[in-house]
């Protein structure tokens, strides 16, 4: 009971000590000045915009499928084991090293999807 009560009164002050946030609001006759030059930025901005956009989709449909792929392992095991009376051997090695390379590539792809954005 100690304890518990020792700790809620801690906590309690930890909690009191950071004071609320204020609340900072723009006047709306600044909003309404700068509301052309932000339009001019953003028509001038619109192509880099899509491009990098486009980069990033790629990026996230690269990533997607080295995710998909590193299922490719766990089947390529199977294959080479259940499958090899089969002659599933040769698919379930394919299927193995894929999904072994899948992981690091993953990782290559999560690394590079800053750059994407950029439109590289």
């Amino acid at each position: 009971m100690r304890k518990s009560l020792l700790l809620i009164i801690l906590i309690g002050l930890a909690f009191m000590s950071f004071p609320a946030p204020q609340a900072k609001a723009m006047d709306p006759i600044t909003i309404a000045l700068l509301a052309p030059v932000a339009m001019a930025a953003a028509e001038k901005a619109q192509p880099y915009i899509l491009r990098g956009l486009k980069g990033g989709l790629k990026g996230f449909c690269d990533m997607g499928m080295d995710m998909i792929d590193i299922f490719r392992l766990p089947l390529g095991v199977l294959q080479v084991t259940l499958g090899a009376p089969f002659g599933y051997f040769k698919d379930g090695i394919r299927n193995v090293v894929l999904g072994f390379v899948a992981p690091f590539k993953l990782a290559f792809h999560t690394v590079m999807l800053p750059v994407r954005f950029c439109g590289f």
